[in-house]
């Protein structure tokens, strides 16, 4: 994932993850869409997300399960 890429996703998670655990897949497929369709409006291509990162949904789904209640 290019710098720009991870700065972008962290930034994004940080912002738009609720402050609740959440393992539902259908919610954590929906917020990495949203994330994907974020970084497309912000100029980001896919390739800059996911080069190293097998799917942003994993990523998103690992920051849900550490969350309590504060930032990723």
């Amino acid at each position: 994932m290019s710098t720009r890429g991870i700065n972008f996703l962290d930034k994004w998670m940080a912002e738009q993850l609720p402050d609740t655990m959440i393992d539902d897949p259908m919610a954590i497929g929906v917020l990495a869409e949203r994330a994907m369709e974020a970084a497309r409006k912000e100029g980001l291509s896919i390739p800059e997300i996911s080069e190293e990162v097998p799917s942003v949904f994993e990523v998103i789904a690992e920051a849900m399960d550490h969350r309590e209640g504060g930032t990723p």
